[in-house]
């Protein structure tokens, strides 16, 4: 497909051309939205880049493992938005016990993120882990190991730290370099 039909492409289309199996698709869903959420997350943590590079990473790591639940009643912009402030949410409930009670997440994400999967989703959802297992034997061994105490067993930074072993600054450089791996495979791959 020309790149100027990505461009005009909207984004229930995009979508649709990314269940397909189209990279290309999730590639510029990302460019469109990219922007928009770093800056939200530059403004939330108050300008770092270094946590707003890794929240942005995670959310479209989430974005791409729960695409098969968008519903498109909702427009894209507000499910993937959903999705970085649920993300955000839970990055400060991992930093601070006190979260804010008028933190609340959206209910149009939960509706659109409902535990009951028709028989297309379900076979869909198969489909993804295994695509991601595919990504993740890609990886080196350590990094498979982080991005799977912090994104499916969800450990914190010093969970992670002391089950490895290694140093703070370490886990965080280490993390943040498994998912850029993860990402660019994802974006890169043809087995989408």
């Amino acid at each position: 497909m020309e790149i100027e039909n990505y461009i005009v492409a909207s984004d229930s289309t995009l979508v649709e051309m990314v269940l397909g199996g189209d990279s290309k698709a999730f590639e510029n869903l990302f460019n469109r939205y990219r922007g928009s959420i770093q800056q939200l997350y530059l403004q939330r943590t108050g300008g770092n880049a270094e946590d707003a590079d890794d929240l942005l990473q995670e959310t479209f790591i989430k974005v791409y493992l729960n695409l098969h639940r968008y519903d498109n009643s909702y427009t894209f912009g507000q499910w993937i938005y959903a999705i970085a402030r649920n993300t955000f949410v839970d990055f400060m409930r991992k930093r601070r016990d006190d979260l804010s009670i008028d933190v609340i997440p959206s209910e149009n994400y939960a509706a659109s993120t409902s535990s009951t999967l028709t028989p297309e989703e379900s076979i869909i959802n198969s489909q993804q882990k295994t695509q991601l297992e595919q990504f993740l034997e890609r990886m080196a061994p350590r990094y498979r190991k982080l991005v799977e105490l912090r994104f499916f067993r969800e450990l914190s930074y010093e969970e992670i730290a002391e089950q490895m072993k290694m140093p703070m600054g370490t886990v965080k450089t280490q993390i943040h370099r498994a998912r850029t791996q993860l990402c660019r495979l994802i974006l890169e791959s043809g087995i989408l």
